[in-house]
C-alpha cells in the first residue's frame, strides 16, 4: 500500500499561502453549497482543490471548467440545470456538490454506509464510474475486508482492479481535508484570541 500514498508528485500543497488565500475566500461559498447538497463543507472544498487548486479561472482541454472543473453542458442540463458556471464560482460549485450528489445519491446509497466513508466512496465512484466502484467493493469483499470502509479496505479492492489513479484521488481529497480542517481550526482561535473592541464613547 505504501506504493499508492508516498508519491509526493501527485500531491500539492494545500498550506501555501495562495491556497489559505483561496480557502478564505471561498470559504462561505463551500459552506452554502455543502448546507444546501447534504455535503460537508470542507469535504468539497478538498475535492474542488483536487479538481482546480480552488482556482474558478482554470480551464481543461475537454472543455471543464472553474473550482470544480464541470462541463457547462452537464451543468446547464437536466436535472442540475445551472447555469454561468464559468462566470459564477457559487455556481459552479453548487453545479459540482449537484452532480456528486446525483452520484452519491444513485450509486452509493447502502444505508450501510457512514460518513465519512460514503462520501470517500462517492468520490471513488465519480472518479471512476459507478461499474467500477460495485467491483471494488465486490473485490473487497471477496478478500475478506469491509465493504463498507474506504481506507484499507474497499481502497484495497480499487488498488487491484483498476490500479493507482482512484485510491490516489481520494487520498488526496482526504489528505487536503485535514489541512483544511487545521485551517478552519486556526482561524477560529484567531478569532477568539482578538480581544473584544470597546464601544466609542459618546462626544
Amino acid at each position: 500500500m505504501r506504493r499508492y500514498f508516498t508519491g509526493p508528485e501527485a500531491l500539492r500543497n494545500a498550506d501555501s499561502p495562495l491556497a489559505m488565500q483561496r480557502f478564505q475566500e471561498l470559504l462561505r461559498v463551500f459552506e452554502r453549497a455543502g448546507a444546501k447538497y447534504g455535503f460537508d463543507d470542507l469535504m468539497l472544498m478538498a475535492q474542488g482543490y483536487q479538481e482546480s487548486q480552488l482556482d474558478q479561472s482554470r480551464r481543461s482541454p475537454r472543455g471543464a471548467v472553474g473550482v470544480m472543473q464541470v462541463l457547462p453542458s452537464t451543468a446547464a442540463a437536466p436535472p442540475l440545470n445551472i447555469r454561468g458556471v464559468d462566470r459564477d464560482v457559487q455556481a459552479n460549485v453548487d453545479a459540482g456538490a449537484a452532480y456528486l450528489r446525483l452520484v452519491r445519491d444513485k450509486y452509493v446509497n447502502d444505508p450501510a454506509l457512514k460518513d465519512p466513508d460514503r462520501t470517500l466512496m462517492t468520490f471513488a465512484a465519480y472518479n471512476a464510474g459507478p461499474g467500477n466502484f460495485r467491483r471494488f467493493r465486490n473485490a473487497a469483499a471477496a478478500s475478506g475486508l469491509d465493504p463498507h470502509v474506504w481506507f484499507d479496505n474497499v481502497e484495497t479492492g480499487a488498488a487491484r482492479v483498476i490500479g493507482r489513479e482512484t485510491v490516489q484521488y481520494v487520498a488526496n481529497i482526504f489528505k487536503y481535508y485535514i489541512s483544511f480542517k487545521l485551517a478552519e481550526e486556526r482561524l477560529e482561535a484567531k478569532k477568539e484570541s482578538q480581544p473584544a473592541r470597546l464601544p466609542e464613547k459618546a462626544p
